[in-house]
């Protein structure tokens, strides 16, 4: 049996967390389609046909089976190759509508099987053209009903006696989205219960030497208490570490929930095959070193019999939930129960953030070191901690990313609700830098990483001590409403480090007013100075710099206290200790207090405080300046509406995709457009151009350029030939033309330097003054499509003044793309030349991310320059790169 390559297999997890793969109707389905009908009670199969009869099974199945024809596609559902559900639409008269039919088995109904097809097949349907399902039903059919109405899909029904005709609008908006996420998550969640709240854990690969990765990962489930019951397989021996120990997994008395496997590699594939026979729900291989094809049979045996997978190569997963207290890990000590969720490819950096969370006092929640992540990824711990009721913070470490754009509505999601933190492991592309276009040069895979962490609202450190640093500031204290920061120090130097510090990291440091001078004075000791940073002197006693606290965390001016404090032996003497003045004061209300001592040994750590809360302490200025800028930063993101996505007017879509489709039929391996696609392409987006015309003799330039005279009669000559992208670099444009001799002396110059290159020219009147911009998509294999603006013309790689997004851009996106450049001034008037058409710059990039987001073909569009002016916008010149690819939803519910 071969997929169809229209519909390629997939699996996908329904509402109880079991696995199903969704694939193409092959003839050899026939008898298994039919099965499933004639199983069917008498009751569903008159809701399915409208009467019940055994005859109605063979015409069905004889109907989905039939070989492929245009206008119809038929889904399975099927587990352990059974199947188990069907899906079929058959195209209408109308060239977007379809009607829809379906069928899941007797006893598997409300488990979302049908909801699943339908999703899968309605994707299908979209990227056939098709925007409109039909359905009719009889009305008594609720079952039905509901699922069409719970989709999440615009439905409008039409009842006609028994019937109820049901029209379905296929157009994926943010509603059915959030629809699709809710029962992903649903299935998600409950699909990782046997991993992270297993019952029984067998260890297969457990030693009797005591160096053995699987005899430390028996001891440490031992030892952690594990509340549940404890296996160990190893043949030549019957207990191991005091647990029982059995000759096979099929041997085991009970069937384990969990299997932890730590053989050889050679033996992981087989292992893994027994364990899904038996019937376990979920693996965790630390083993390394898997080649290719054990790598495969490795995912194969968890695909076809229902089990989720961690690593292979990795470090094991840790619940500390009392009612489990799951240890399977090979880490140095226990994790400390806490609330920090963790998750992490590397195992070195998921046991230092072990360490460091425990020695903080936060603790952790959950622990799971992905490793190659050949299932289980970051988006499943996201939705995990989001459903626990336990974790309140989030910490990630992904070096790779299987489906970014559906992590980006997780974490976005998430993220509202807890602080998401990660280790930015991204490292710019280098190959990259070499790119032909402006845009593949400015689309770095930092920067894309960068756009995806902004946009979701994850705060995005730069090392693990810096996430440490932060994680510490988000447990301890409330957000500041701002980036308002007030420094008190007992030392000249060390205010100006921290002031300094806070400067660097965005930070405001705004001078006192009068009022709050004089309040601040009237506590300080003889000498203090009450600027910012406020100098209370080594003079000052403990209940001063309290005092001195206590006023400036009320004071409206104020979003966030530094306090900076050295040892000195004005304090020794007296007995004052200044840390407790920060530490046991009143409550601070909602403002943050952070501590630096520059005497302390570790980077960070956590003081109890008065009130039963914690105040970070930082050995450096620069780290609590970094914490508190990302704590800022996480203020203005939640501040922020989520954004929608803006669809403008006068695009046409259809059209594009039959543009691409039939230069690709021509340029089958792709490659830039000529100037006359590329303009049709852009027409169908509504993308405003300059008048051109294209010419390929002298002749025919000259009647361009007198068919296309302006105002002052001057023209610009661009060479053209397949592959020239950087025309200016290559001296193939000639400017400030006038007249017929300029214009056939500027051709003949081309013609005779380009020869046996040059296919034509393009000629465009002289351009007005204006602001040059560029704007452009680099579609990455991984993260999708990314838009680049920013400052254009021939020197915009040299001062590289760009900002990012990942399409589909909302308007927050766009505003965010505008103002984020060194150039933005510029664009609203700074120069005294008045704000040039911003209206129709966000025009310009929303028509820019649709395009992007229509056509999976568009791997590179480069406007460079685009003309902005006070009267309007302006694509002077545009690049645009095809390459055969296939459309892939990005949203649909799939495993890795």
């Amino acid at each position: 049996m071969t997929d169809d390559p229209r519909s390629p297999a997939i699996h996908a997890l329904l509402v109880d967390g079991t696995t199903v793969r969704i694939r193409a109707v092959a003839p050899d389905d026939h008898d298994q389609l039919q099965g499933l009908y004639e199983e069917m009670s008498p009751e569903n199969l008159r809701m399915r046909f409208f009467a019940v009869s055994r005859r109605s099974a063979a015409v069905a199945a004889d109907h989905a089976c039939m070989t492929a024809r245009p206008g119809h596609r038929a889904l399975v559902a099927e587990r352990q190759g059974q199947i188990i559900g069907l899906a079929e639409y058959q195209q209408e008269g109308e060239r977007d509508t379809a009607e829809i039919a379906l069928a899941v088995a007797d006893g598997l109904h409300h488990r979302g099987v049908g909801t699943l097809l339908v999703e899968h097949l309605a994707s299908a349907a979209r990227a056939d053209g098709i925007m409109v399902f039909t359905a009719d039903a009889l009305s008594e059919n609720r079952e039905v009903m509901r699922l069409f109405t719970d989709l999440g899909l615009r439905v409008t029904r039409r009842v006609d006696g028994p019937e109820t005709r049901c029209v379905i609008a296929l157009d994926p908006d943010d509603t059915y989205l959030t629809a699709v996420d809710a029962r992903g998550r649903t299935a998600d969640v409950a699909s990782l219960e046997p991993l992270l709240r297993p019952r029984t854990v067998a260890v297969v690969g457990s030693g009797r030497h005591p160096g053995s990765v699987g005899r430390a990962l028996l001891h440490h489930l031992r030892t952690g208490g594990f509340t549940g019951r404890l296996l160990a397989v190893n043949p030549n021996v019957s207990a191991l570490l005091g647990v029982p120990s059995y000759p096979a997994v099929g041997a085991l008395p009970v069937l384990p929930d969990l299997v932890v496997i730590a053989t050889p590699a050679a033996a992981v594939p087989a292992v893994a095959e027994e364990c899904g026979k038996a019937g376990v729900r979920a693996l965790v291989v630390v083993t390394a070193g898997l080649d290719t094809g054990q790598a495969a049979a490795l995912l194969t045996a968890c695909r076809t019999h229902g089990m989720r997978l961690v690593g292979p190569n990795c470090l094991g997963v840790s619940q500390t939930d009392p009612a489990v207290r799951l240890d399977a890990t090979f880490a140095a000590t226990h994790p400390r129960p806490g609330t920090a969720g963790v998750a992490a490819q590397s195992g070195g950096v998921g046991i230092a953030l072990l360490e460091g969370m425990s020695r903080l006092g936060i603790g952790v929640s959950t622990f799971v070191s992905l490793g190659d992540k050949y299932d289980v990824s970051g988006n499943d711990m996201l939705q995990w901690w989001e459903s626990d009721g336990v974790t309140d913070l989030a910490l990630l470490h992904l070096e790779s990313f299987g489906n970014p754009r559906a992590f980006s509505r997780t974490a976005r999601r998430v993220t509202r609700r807890m602080p998401v933190l990660t280790v930015d492991a991204g490292r710019t592309d280098a190959g990259r830098q070499a790119a032909a276009s402006h845009t593949a040069a400015a689309a770095t895979g930092t920067m894309t990483r960068q756009a995806l962490f902004t946009q979701a609202g994850i705060t995005a450190t730069r090392s693990i001590g810096e996430l440490l640093e932060t994680a510490a500031l988000f447990h301890a204290q409330p957000l500041p409403a701002g980036t308002r920061v007030a420094v008190v120090t007992n030392a000249g130097g060390a205010g100006v480090l921290a002031a300094d510090a806070c400067a660097e990291a965005g930070l405001v440091l705004p001078a006192p007013t009068p009022e709050l001078v004089d309040d601040l004075l009237d506590v300080l000791p003889s000498g203090a100075s009450a600027g910012n940073p406020v100098d209370a002197t080594a003079a000052v006693t403990e209940d001063e710099l309290r005092a001195c606290l206590d006023r400036l965390t009320t004071h409206r001016g104020v979003d966030a206290v530094v306090v900076a404090l050295v040892p000195t032996a004005v304090a020794a003497a007296t007995g004052d200790d200044l840390a407790r003045a920060v530490t046991q004061g009143p409550a601070r209300g909602d403002r943050p207090v952070l501590l630096v001592r520059l005497e302390q040994e570790l980077p960070v750590s956590l003081l109890p405080a008065g009130d039963g809360g914690t105040v970070p302490s930082y050995a450096e200025p620069q780290a609590a300046a970094r914490a508190l800028a990302h704590a800022a930063r996480r203020t203005a993101w939640l501040a922020r509406p989520p954004g929608t996505t803006r669809v403008p007017d006068g695009m046409d879509g259809a059209r594009a995709h039959e543009v691409a489709d039939a230069w690709l039929a021509a340029h089958p391996d792709g490659g830039w457009l000529d100037p006359r696609t590329c303009a049709e392409l852009l027409t169908c987006y509504g993308v405003p151009q300059s008048p051109w015309a294209w010419a390929e003799t002298e002749d025919d330039a000259v009647l361009a350029a007198e068919r296309l005279r302006g105002p002052d009669g001057r023209f610009v000559m661009k060479a053209h030939w397949p592959g020239l992208l950087h025309k200016s670099a290559q001296h193939a444009v000639h400017l400030d033309l006038s007249g017929e001799p300029q214009v056939r002396a500027a051709f003949r110059d081309l013609q005779t330097r380009f020869s046996g290159l040059l296919t034509g020219v393009v000629v465009q009147p002289l351009a007005a003054r204006g602001t040059e911009l560029f704007a452009g998509v680099a579609q990455d294999e991984v993260f999708g499509p990314l838009v680049v603006f920013g400052l254009g013309g021939t020197a915009t790689e040299v001062f590289a003044d760009h900002a990012a997004r990942l399409a589909p851009l909302t308007d927050l996106d766009v505003h965010d793309l505008i103002t984020g450049p060194r150039c933005a001034p510029l664009l609203f008037g700074a120069t005294g030349a008045g704000p040039v058409d911003l209206d129709g710059l966000e025009q310009l990039l929303h028509r820019l991310s649709r395009m992007a987001e229509d056509l999976p073909q568009l791997a590179e569009a480069d406007f460079n320059p685009v003309l902005a002016t006070p009267g309007g916008i302006t694509v002077l010149d545009a690049r645009v790169r095809l390459l055969p690819r296939r459309s892939q939803d990005p949203y649909l519910r799939r495993l890795r």
